[in-house]
Protein backbone atom coordinates (compact mmCIF):
# COMPACT_ATOMS: atom_id res chain seq x y z
CA UNK A 1 0.00 0.00 0.00
CA UNK A 2 2.86 2.62 0.79
CA UNK A 3 4.82 1.47 -2.31
CA UNK A 4 1.44 2.54 -4.13
CA UNK A 5 1.13 6.62 -2.56
CA UNK A 6 4.20 7.81 -4.50
CA UNK A 7 2.74 7.72 -8.55
CA UNK A 8 -0.21 8.92 -6.77
CA UNK A 9 1.64 12.26 -4.98
CA UNK A 10 3.25 12.48 -8.24
CA UNK A 11 -0.26 12.52 -10.06
CA UNK A 12 -1.76 15.11 -7.65
CA UNK A 13 1.39 17.23 -8.27
CA UNK A 14 1.59 17.00 -11.70
CA UNK A 15 -2.35 17.24 -12.24
CA UNK A 16 -3.07 20.05 -9.72
CA UNK A 17 -0.06 22.25 -11.04
CA UNK A 18 -0.86 21.74 -14.79
CA UNK A 19 -4.42 22.73 -13.98
CA UNK A 20 -3.29 25.83 -12.13
CA UNK A 21 -1.08 26.76 -15.10
CA UNK A 22 -3.97 26.26 -17.06
CA UNK A 23 -6.57 28.66 -14.52
CA UNK A 24 -3.93 31.11 -14.65
CA UNK A 25 -2.88 31.12 -18.50
CA UNK A 26 -7.03 31.13 -19.21
CA UNK A 27 -7.35 34.42 -16.88
CA UNK A 28 -3.87 36.06 -17.75
CA UNK A 29 -4.69 35.72 -21.85
CA UNK A 30 -8.33 36.96 -21.75
CA UNK A 31 -7.24 39.33 -19.50
CA UNK A 32 -4.52 40.52 -22.24
CA UNK A 33 -1.59 40.39 -19.59
CA UNK A 34 -0.22 37.08 -21.47
CA UNK A 35 0.98 38.72 -25.30
CA UNK A 36 1.22 36.36 -28.04
CA UNK A 37 4.34 33.86 -27.72
CA UNK A 38 5.15 30.65 -28.94
CA UNK A 39 4.68 28.93 -25.55
CA UNK A 40 1.29 29.69 -23.84
CA UNK A 41 -2.24 29.64 -24.85
CA UNK A 42 -3.76 29.07 -28.32
CA UNK A 43 -1.06 29.05 -31.34
CA UNK A 44 -2.39 28.74 -34.31
CA UNK A 45 -1.40 30.76 -37.86
CA UNK A 46 -5.22 32.11 -37.35
CA UNK A 47 -4.57 33.65 -33.68
CA UNK A 48 -0.87 34.48 -34.08
CA UNK A 49 -2.47 36.71 -36.81
CA UNK A 50 -2.15 39.77 -34.96
CA UNK A 51 -2.98 41.36 -31.33
CA UNK A 52 -6.63 41.24 -31.61
CA UNK A 53 -7.03 37.65 -33.30
CA UNK A 54 -5.02 36.57 -30.29
CA UNK A 55 -7.13 39.02 -27.54
CA UNK A 56 -10.58 37.71 -29.34
CA UNK A 57 -9.74 33.54 -29.20
CA UNK A 58 -8.71 34.06 -25.82
CA UNK A 59 -11.51 35.95 -24.51
CA UNK A 60 -13.91 33.61 -25.86
CA UNK A 61 -11.96 30.53 -24.85
CA UNK A 62 -11.81 31.54 -21.52
CA UNK A 63 -14.33 29.23 -20.07
CA UNK A 64 -13.58 26.18 -21.18
CA UNK A 65 -9.44 26.69 -20.46
CA UNK A 66 -10.91 27.31 -16.76
CA UNK A 67 -12.67 24.20 -17.10
CA UNK A 68 -10.04 22.11 -18.74
CA UNK A 69 -7.64 23.60 -15.26
CA UNK A 70 -10.28 22.30 -13.12
CA UNK A 71 -10.79 18.99 -14.84
CA UNK A 72 -7.06 18.64 -14.12
CA UNK A 73 -7.12 19.89 -10.52
CA UNK A 74 -9.82 17.39 -9.84
CA UNK A 75 -7.91 14.65 -11.64
CA UNK A 76 -5.15 15.28 -9.15
CA UNK A 77 -7.34 15.87 -6.32
CA UNK A 78 -8.92 12.23 -6.96
CA UNK A 79 -5.64 10.56 -7.48
CA UNK A 80 -5.55 10.83 -3.18
CA UNK A 81 -9.00 9.29 -2.68
CA UNK A 82 -8.08 5.02 -1.89
CA UNK A 83 -9.49 3.45 -4.31
CA UNK A 84 -8.23 0.61 -6.22
CA UNK A 85 -5.54 1.43 -9.22
CA UNK A 86 -8.07 0.04 -11.63
CA UNK A 87 -10.74 2.00 -10.87
CA UNK A 88 -8.02 5.16 -10.35
CA UNK A 89 -6.60 4.63 -14.02
CA UNK A 90 -10.15 3.99 -15.82
CA UNK A 91 -11.04 8.11 -13.58
CA UNK A 92 -7.71 9.66 -14.90
CA UNK A 93 -8.45 8.45 -18.65
CA UNK A 94 -11.90 9.67 -18.56
CA UNK A 95 -10.94 13.27 -16.93
CA UNK A 96 -8.22 13.05 -19.73
CA UNK A 97 -10.32 12.32 -22.13
CA UNK A 98 -12.95 15.30 -21.08
CA UNK A 99 -10.27 17.61 -21.18
CA UNK A 100 -9.25 17.28 -24.55
CA UNK A 101 -12.56 17.11 -25.62
CA UNK A 102 -13.26 20.69 -23.83
CA UNK A 103 -9.86 21.85 -24.92
CA UNK A 104 -10.57 21.25 -28.35
CA UNK A 105 -13.65 22.85 -27.72
CA UNK A 106 -12.24 25.89 -26.38
CA UNK A 107 -9.57 26.08 -29.05
CA UNK A 108 -12.30 26.25 -31.80
CA UNK A 109 -14.34 28.52 -30.65
CA UNK A 110 -11.11 31.00 -30.01
CA UNK A 111 -10.02 30.50 -33.96
CA UNK A 112 -13.58 31.54 -34.96
CA UNK A 113 -13.25 34.98 -32.60
CA UNK A 114 -10.07 35.37 -33.76
CA UNK A 115 -11.34 35.03 -37.28
CA UNK A 116 -13.97 37.48 -36.96
CA UNK A 117 -11.55 39.80 -35.13
CA UNK A 118 -9.11 39.76 -38.11
CA UNK A 119 -11.99 40.16 -40.61
CA UNK A 120 -13.52 43.10 -38.34
CA UNK A 121 -10.03 44.80 -38.82
CA UNK A 122 -10.12 44.68 -42.52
Amino acid sequence: MEAEIIPRIVLFVTMGGAGALLIWMARAAASGKLKRNSLAGIRTPTTMANDDAWLAAHVRSKGATLLTGYLSVAIGVISLVPMPPAALGIMVLVGAALMVIVMMWGTRVGIKAALAATEAAR
